[in-house]
Formats: structure tokens, C-alpha cells, sequence
């Protein structure tokens, strides 16, 4: 489906400053000045009213609710694993598995370490693969561009709508699993990797602290997904070659052979997040990830523009 769904049409396209801008008359022109300009939304306000429309549009579909909810099945199902078949031998299965009987506050990080590798990815595959090439399969493209919202600013509102959603999938993973486990296990100050003990409050900051360094993880690959969209108008090549490429990079940080790759992979921070659970936390790693992921933006992002703004679209 794409982000036209139930929401934009050549009539009534939320992002057309033509109607919304108040009709002015040849007197006030004369009196106040370039009257049609004055009244003309500012790019920043355009650009806003366009990602508001994006928003909606995203997080109204079934389609994106299913795959919050699935998201949310990771930790539900981990939780109740270990409840009914008790706890995991020490140093087998996920990092931070064998904490989880002691406190429930666990589980979400422990479902973040398995929904990163490739839950997290289909997920934003989906999403980002679908941004242009949804609409252009849709037949929606064309209204959009119709519209004065400009390509360029086009792109930068679906990767927003895209990055919006690297947040919203990584806190259901992140807070679904703070719930199920206050509800099964009990809860507690939590130990950290370097023997400190913090209270609960300091606790839930610190994996949410975890969910923020995730979502910005997620956030060059959402680039990627947004290059992929603009080569085709078949959103499920996209979306599955998004997910291929993050699948094909962790392949390549796992091989030793070519440890020169990995420190340009934008998988090569993913798991990293242990950090923030050291007193007091050390940011290297969460500068180092940003770095990366912001270098990804940059370079996807232009050839994003490139392909985009000489792309004929026909529909």
C-alpha cells in the first residue's frame, strides 16, 4: 500500500499552499506590498504542514499498526518463555537473558539485542523502500509533485515520516517489554554491567537512553531504504532489497577476512549500546554510531536527490 491511502487526492492535497493561502485583492496588494507572497507559507511551514499530512497518513495505516504489533509479540513471547520454562543457563542465549528472573526491566533490552539483527530491519525496509516508490505505484506521485512542496522537500518529509517510525518501532519494543516484565518477574534496582546498582527511575532512563541509541542506529539505513524507493516504482523491491542490504552488511561485519570493511558498515554499531549501562555511561560509542549513521544520511541522501529531482514521473 502507499502513503496515499485514505488521505491525498488531486482534489483535496493537504500540502497545496493554493488552498489554503487566502485570496488577495489587487487593492491590499497595492497598499501592503506583494500581497500573494505575503501570504505564501514559509518553506519551514510547508515543509511541517507536509510532514503532519505524512504522519497521519503512516501511523492510520493497519499495515503499520500490524507491524508495531508484531514488534510487540518479541518481547510478550521472550517474557512468557522464561516465566513457564524458567531461567536460561548463564551466558547462554542473548546478552542480558539470564538477568530477566531477577528483574523484569530485562526483558526490553533483551528483546532490542534480538529484534535489531532483523526484526527491526524488515520493519523499516518496509517503510522507507515504500516512501517513493509506493506513491509512484499508487499513481499519487504525479499530485504530490503538483503540488508547490518541491521534491527536494519531499524527500526530506518521507525520511522524516521514515525516521519517525525508527523511533515509534524501537520504544514498542523497549516499553512493551518494560510492562510484560513488571507484570511476570519481579522488579528492582538494576545491577550494571560495572557492578553499580541504580534505582528503577535510573533504570527505565537508561534503557531509554538504549531505544534513542537504536533509533538513531536505524536512521542510515532508512537513507539507504529512501535511495532504494526513487530507482523503482515496484515498492516491494525496495522494501526487500532494504532489508537485503542490512542483512548483506552484518554478514560482512561478522567476517574477520575483511575487518577493514567493517569500522565503514553502517551495522558496525548496532550491539553497542552496553555502554550506557556502565557507571557513569561512556558516549564514545553512541558519537562514533551517530557519526556514521549521519555520514550514511548525507551520502543516500544526495543520491537520493540526484535520482529524484531528474526522475520523469509518469505517475
Amino acid at each position: 500500500m502507499s502513503s496515499s491511502e485514505g488521505e491525498r487526492g488531486p482534489e483535496g492535497l493537504e500540502t497545496s499552499s493554493s488552498a489554503t493561502r487566502p485570496a488577495v485583492s489587487s487593492a491590499t496588494r497595492s497598499a501592503d506590498g506583494p500581497g500573494p507572497q505575503a501570504a505564501r507559507p514559509s518553506k519551514l511551514g510547508g515543509i511541517l504542514s507536509l510532514l503532519a499530512s505524512e504522519l497521519r497518513t503512516l501511523f492510520r495505516r493497519r499495515r503499520t499498526w500490524a507491524m508495531l504489533g508484531a514488534l510487540a509479540l518479541i518481547p510478550i513471547l521472550i517474557a512468557v518463555a522464561i516465566r513457564i520454562a524458567g531461567d536460561s543457563p548463564s551466558g547462554r542465549g542473548p546478552a542480558f537473558l539470564d538477568r530477566i528472573t531477577q528483574n523484569g526491566l530485562f526483558v526490553g533490552v533483551t528483546a532490542i539485542i534480538v529484534a535489531i539483527p532483523l526484526f527491526l530491519p524488515l520493519t523499516i525496509g518496509v517503510v522507507a523502500g515504500d516512501s517513493i516508490a509506493g506513491e509512484a505505484s499508487h499513481g499519487t506521485l504525479r499530485y504530490l509533485l503538483i503540488a508547490p512542496a518541491g521534491r527536494i522537500r519531499l524527500l526530506v518529509v518521507k525520511y522524516l515520516a521514515a525516521a519517525a517510525f525508527c523511533a515509534a518501532a524501537t520504544l514498542t519494543v523497549v516499553v512493551v517489554g518494560t510492562l510484560i516484565g513488571w507484570a511476570l518477574f519481579p522488579i528492582g534496582p538494576v545491577t550494571l554491567l560495572s557492578g553499580t546498582e541504580v534505582s528503577v527511575g535510573e533504570g527505565l532512563l537508561r534503557f531509554l537512553m538504549i531505544a534513542a541509541y537504536v533509533t538513531v542506529s536505524l536512521l542510515g539505513l532508512s537513507a539507504i531504504g529512501l535511495f532504494l524507493s526513487t530507482l523503482t516504482t515496484v515498492p516491494v523491491g525496495s522494501m526487500a532489497a532494504t532489508a537485503i542490504v542490512a542483512v548483506v552488511a552484518q554478514i560482512l561485519g561478522a567476517l574477520p577476512q575483511l575487518e577493514w570493511l567493517h569500522p565503514w558498515l553502517f551495522t558496525r554499531y548496532w550491539l553497542d549500546f552496553a555502554d550506557l549501562l556502565r557507571e557513569p555511561p561512556v558516549w564514545d560509542s553512541f558519537a562514533d554510531n551517530a557519526v556514521l549513521q549521519a555520514g550514511y544520511i548525507v551520502v543516500f541522501g544526495l543520491l537520493a536527490a540526484a535520482r529524484f529531482v531528474t526522475k520523469d514521473v509518469l505517475s
